[in-house]
């Protein structure tokens, strides 16, 4: 049976004609976007971070490291709903260290394994094309 209540859809784009080029908006970025702020009820040693724009990719590298530090009661991040770019990571510390920095350190970590990744990498790939060469 039909609904007797207005339509609330809305029209789509008119599709391109075959052969025609389709039209797209360019991209946009935004260089002064806030991409991590601090959720409501977070103390010294207790806090929830939200991420704009990240993932699983952040998450688990990002909550592994910190998880490393012995002054870390708690770590761990979760994805809110899938259609959403956000991700939330929570941290809990012993007394005698903040949160913010258990996430700076975990954060210079990050940055640190990536530095010896892209190391090896290198190295590896300038001995396989050595061997390539001779």
């Amino acid at each position: 049976m039909p609904s007797q209540q207005a339509s609330q859809d809305q029209p789509m784009a008119e599709a391109p004609a075959e052969g025609e080029p389709a039209t797209q908006a360019p991209e946009t970025y935004e260089l002064g976007q806030q991409k991590l702020r601090v959720l409501p009820g977070a103390s010294e040693t207790a806090a929830s971070f939200e991420f704009e724009g990240e993932d699983h990719t952040l998450g688990n590298a990002l909550r592994y490291l910190i998880m490393k530090n012995p002054e870390i009661e708690f770590c761990g991040y979760s994805i809110p709903h899938p259609s959403e770019a956000k991700m939330n990571v929570r941290i809990q510390t012993y007394e005698g260290t903040t949160v913010y920095d258990a996430l700076e350190k975990g954060f210079d970590d990050l940055v640190d394994l990536c530095d010896v990744v892209t190391e090896k990498f290198t190295e590896a790939r300038d001995a396989f094309m050595a061997k390539e060469g001779q």
